[in-house]
């Protein structure tokens, strides 16, 4: 069984006990002399901190032998005290413990802040290239995984990251689940994603989950816990290479569309929302066919689920429908868009 996450910011809370039990035995001290000797609370509370600093005093007002005898226990017990108290505040400053819990707490602030981001759950193969993609999509992304060597490295790469177990609620609540736009499971194993999918599902029942799968079996059973989609990195992979010999120019067309580094091929998605031109109006008369800005109609997603490929001029555009484009411009590959190289 998985261990569970880690308590958050538990540093603080353990340096707050232990500097918290010198100022008890200060109290306990004031106290004591105070109804031992009858002293005032003032010169109690002098002796007290004479004493517990090992400094010493005067017995400027004599003691009782229960008052030497208070002295002594009290003595012995501070001096233990305060060495282990600064014992556990130089190990904290030492070992960077204090640091890291410092901007673990800023972090949180950060991702408490958060609302419509994406929350990758697992930061191997493939949710480092997820994490990469949407970052630079300006999309925020956070990142849970158990492995502390990979939450560094997702820190160090700019994405907000926490330590944890994604098949728990508390991390999952943690990483703002409630406030997210998406979730993508993308741990090592499909045991893990289909733990992780149902844990999501249950703390939020219409977040769009994204699951990988290794096994073509499990795809079901990810689906009967929650995923919206499962991908298979393997399939995926293969179908490319295959298409690769089999179809090359159409091959090399679709990764110039795909391809990041392509402003001069990249398919898009629009959004017509209520108050949009578009809306109400078909695709004849809204000038999709004829565009000054480079742009191809490939598709129109309705919102009721339709998809028409390469719409009639007839074709009604709707509130809340997707318009799928493909942005041409001056190609920057030559041949090599359509042809294999």
């Amino acid at each position: 069984m998985a261990p569970p996450p880690p308590r958050r910011f538990a540093i603080p809370v353990r340096l707050v006990a232990f500097c918290s039990v010198p100022l008890a035995l200060i109290a306990g001290g004031t106290i004591g002399y105070h109804w031992i000797e009858r002293w005032s609370w003032f010169y109690a509370f002098y002796v007290a901190v004479m004493t517990l600093t090992s400094i010493g005093h005067s017995e400027a007002q004599p003691l009782s032998n229960i008052g030497r005898v208070f002295t002594m226990l009290l003595a012995l017990g501070g001096i233990s005290t305060f060495a282990l108290a600064a014992t556990q505040l130089l190990s904290l400053i030492v070992t960077g413990a204090l640091r890291d819990s410092r901007n673990e707490k800023r972090m949180q602030k950060q991702i408490d802040a958060l609302s419509h981001h994406v929350i990758v759950c697992g930061y191997g193969d493939v949710g480092r290239h997820v994490c990469a993609d949407l970052f630079r999509d300006g999309v925020p992304v956070v990142v849970i995984d158990r492995e502390p060597a990979l939450v560094a490295e997702a820190a160090k790469a700019g994405v907000l990251a926490l330590s944890g177990d994604a098949t728990t609620d508390a991390a999952l609540e943690q990483a703002g689940i409630r406030r997210a736009r998406a979730l993508i499971a993308a741990a090592g194993t499909d045991g893990e994603n289909v733990l992780v999918t149902m844990t999501a599902r249950l703390l939020h029942a219409k977040l769009p989950i994204i699951a990988r799968v290794e096994e073509e079996a499990t795809s079901a059973k990810l689906v009967r816990a929650g995923a919206t989609l499962t991908v298979s990195p393997y399939a995926i992979a293969g179908g490319r290479m295959a298409r690769a010999i089999v179809q090359p120019a159409v091959s090399s067309l679709l990764e110039g569309v795909s391809a990041r580094g392509r402003p001069d091929l990249q398919l898009e998605e629009e959004v017509v929302d209520p108050g949009s031109p578009l809306a109400g109006k078909t695709v004849g008369t809204c000038g999709l066919r004829r565009p000054a800005d480079g742009r191809i109609l490939v598709a129109i997603k309705h919102h009721d689920g339709r998809l028409a490929f390469n719409p009639g001029d007839d074709d009604c555009v709707g509130a809340g429908d997707v318009i799928i484009t493909v942005r041409s411009g001056p190609l920057q590959g030559g041949p090599d868009v359509v042809t294999q190289g």
